[in-house]
């Protein structure tokens, strides 16, 4: 790997007098010359003037922010304790209006290219006869439902709410690192951090021009009533938790406030005779739309897995009939499977006869012989994921990685190559944060949110997303769950 030369910036003086330069990654605030960039000069002028002391207590107001509003999180299997307030970072990453524009029309052609690839391989199945995805790829996919062959979801969409997970590489572009189309989460803290910006530097905030968010709650209700069956121009939309054990409760609730609907358990619903209803005070209520937040697994234990408290016993058959929606349609897991997202590039370019606007990252897959050779003759350079993983889990970062790690992941990928693939060890950009009294550059990504209504024409993208951070220094790992953060994201009008 090539060394890295690190640099400190000059004589700043405080906050910034830890901050570094490495020229292995894009750092967005400054320039490799040390000189503040231009979008990004009012915030470094606001932070030398402000005391350590006054950006530590705006540090602890927002944390109290969230701390009322139980703005948390679940680690799962961890001893400590599972329930965590969110860390959140006071400073702001900052996006051009230019630079969102090409994000912004990348993420609609991807989404529009990958509704029509799901409806291809659960109806006609063209772009596996004609050999540009593989066959055993899709049908050896956990997440490709059988059930769903031949079914018609309501105006062909399958996914119609999307987070697609963004990083900044060395040359200051954006690529796609991953697609997360079933159940995508943290949308609730993108919210939750504008509201707490808001009101830690109300001046800086308002002075510079930063394109709304606050209607995706709208935007999202909106999205999912034009699913209703049967044209109904009323129809009564719920959202469907797996309970507060949950790891996303908090978003769930929120999100349904935001929206003005209701938040429902799957003891809270009941089929009749093919039809969805709603236990009320008043009596049953027919339900139109489920905005689900429970995986296929769970949705229904009389068509998936028979042991599932969570569900609704019959829903699969509700849908199947027409007479409910269900948002993200069941089956879209597959794609995005980490090995069929190597295949997204072909996959818009067979719809759409387009170049993909937005770039893949490079991507092995363990089941080709050669790949897998190389991958393992590669595991200290390399990133290897598990394909149906998320939140960080089923991860190896080489780099970071001892040898008895890499030893253990060696012998999984050989066990199931289909199960792993690789890619390399990124440079993803590092963004200001507030670190301890100081400011200090930290890795960052980006997962802006997609609201899909059938078309290009007809996807709403609210202009930001969820930065995450990996707040540990020198860390690359970005998920809550492995102990990052996030921060507010702002898009500039101009």
């Amino acid at each position: 790997m090539p060394v890295a030369t690190t640099s400190m910036l000059g004589d700043l003086q405080e906050p910034y007098t830890n901050y570094t330069l490495d020229e292995r990654f894009m750092d967005e605030m400054f320039d490799n010359s040390g000189t503040p960039r231009a979008p990004y000069l009012p915030l470094f002028r606001r932070l030398s003037e402000l005391p350590q002391e006054e950006l530590g207590r705006r540090q602890t107001a927002a944390d109290q922010a969230f701390l009322n509003q139980g703005i948390t999180f679940t680690v799962y299997g961890n001893d400590a304790g599972t329930e965590r307030i969110f860390p959140y970072d006071l400073l702001p990453r900052i996006i051009t209006a230019a630079e969102w524009a090409t994000i912004e029309s990348g993420l609609k052609q991807r989404i529009y290219a990958l509704n029509l690839f799901l409806k291809d391989i659960y109806h006609e199945g063209k772009i596996l006869n004609e050999g540009v995805v593989p066959h055993e790829l899709i049908y050896s996919c956990q997440h490709f439902r059988r059930e769903m062959r031949g079914l018609r979801t309501p105006k062909d969409i399958y996914t119609c709410v999307v987070g697609s997970d963004l990083v900044r590489l060395p040359d200051g572009s954006f690529a796609v690192l991953e697609d997360n189309l079933r159940v995508p989460s943290g949308v609730s803290y993108m919210l939750a951090n504008r509201q707490v910006m808001k009101r830690v530097f109300p001046g800086l905030f308002s002075g510079y021009g930063v394109q709304p968010i606050d209607h995706y709650g709208q935007a999202l209700l909106a999205t999912l009533r034009r699913l209703a069956p049967h044209g109904n121009p009323e129809p009564t939309v719920v959202l469907l938790t797996p309970g507060v054990y949950n790891s996303a409760y908090f978003e769930h609730t929120f999100l349904a406030r935001q929206m003005g609907i209701e938040l429902v358990e799957g003891r809270d619903l009941a089929v009749h005779d093919g039809v969805v209803y709603m236990r009320t005070t008043g009596g049953l209520r027919r339900v139109d739309v489920i905005y689900r937040r429970i995986d296929d697994d769970f949705i229904d234990p009389l068509t998936f897995r028979p042991d599932s408290n969570l569900g609704v016993p019959g829903i699969f058959n509700a849908y199947r009939q027409g007479n409910v929606a269900l948002a993200n349609a069941l089956g879209t897991g597959v794609a995005d499977d980490k090995a069929v997202y190597a295949y997204v590039p072909a996959i818009i370019r067979y719809y759409l006869g387009e170049e993909p606007i937005l770039d893949n990252v490079e991507t092995y897959l363990c089941e080709d012989r050669q790949q897998l050779k190389y991958v393992l003759d590669h595991l200290e350079e390399l990133v290897v994921k598990a394909v149906g993983e998320s939140g960080g889990y089923g991860m190896l970062v080489g780099p970071h990685s001892t040898a008895e790690q890499r030893e253990e992941f060696r012998a999984q990928i050989i066990a199931k190559p289909r199960n792993y693939i690789a890619q390399p060890t990124l440079g993803l950009s590092r963004a200001p944060c507030f670190i301890e009294g100081q400011v200090e550059p930290r890795h960052v990504d980006l997962r802006p949110y997609v609201l899909y209504g059938g078309s290009p024409d007809e996807t709403t993208i609210v202009s930001g997303g969820l930065s995450r951070v990996a707040l540990r220094r020198g860390s690359l790992v970005v998920n809550s769950s492995q102990g990052g953060g996030s921060k507010d994201t702002w898009v500039l009008e101009e």
